[in-house]
């Protein structure tokens, strides 16, 4: 029996959602006798890198077509100019094209494929901070590489790009900045 598929498609962050507690390991638990919970999760990646696997992932003539896929990119498109990061930077018009780009390739793989965007997630500059401080001491750079109002700004047209297209989107980036303490309740130190 072909169990229906659902694939999580990102950068890092997905890369790490089946990690204990993990977003994608608490779906696959959800759905463990409905459907296939399969991780394509990317660390590092931007939505221009992510284009060069879309036929790989998601060939058009598939015998197994999927039936859901999330696309969870933005945080690494948000990285700053003239930072640490800047090689990921992608510009705000290119991000939203790209989405546009990545959704037409879903779609055309399978009419009935349900296409779920995610916002990237709000940045914890303070936060970031001081990790960067604790592992590099002195050689900490001082310029965060990534801004939370810079990040809301690709959020923003994350759903924008949603609203056009006609998909659902999750907007964490405003979700989550609704709970006090988000910083520590979401977001999880890289050393660990």
């Amino acid at each position: 029996m072909m169990r229906p598929q659902f694939v999580l498609f990102g950068d890092s962050i997905t890369d790490q959602s089946f990690r204990p507690g993990g977003w994608g390991s608490a779906l696959a638990d959800s759905y463990s006798r409905k459907a296939d919970v399969v991780l394509r999760g990317y660390g590092g990646y931007n939505t221009r890198w992510a284009q060069f696997l879309l036929d790989k992932i998601f060939p058009l003539q598939s015998s197994k077509p999927t039936l859901v896929v999330t696309v969870f990119f933005g945080a690494n498109d948000a990285a700053l100019l003239g930072r640490s990061s800047e090689r990921q930077h992608v510009p705000l018009i290119e991000y939203k094209e790209n989405l546009h780009r990545i959704i037409t390739h879903l779609k055309n793989c399978s009419d009935s494929m349900l296409v779920v965007l995610i916002t990237p997630p709000p940045v914890d500059e303070n936060g970031r901070r001081q990790y960067a401080r604790a592992t590099y001491g002195e050689n900490a750079v001082e310029l965060p590489e990534r801004t939370n109002e810079i990040t809301g700004t690709y959020a923003k047209s994350c759903i924008e790009v949603a609203i056009e297209a006609g998909v659902p989107v999750i907007d964490l980036w405003s979700r989550m900045q609704e709970t006090v303490g988000w910083q520590q309740k979401y977001l999880r130190c890289a050393k660990e």
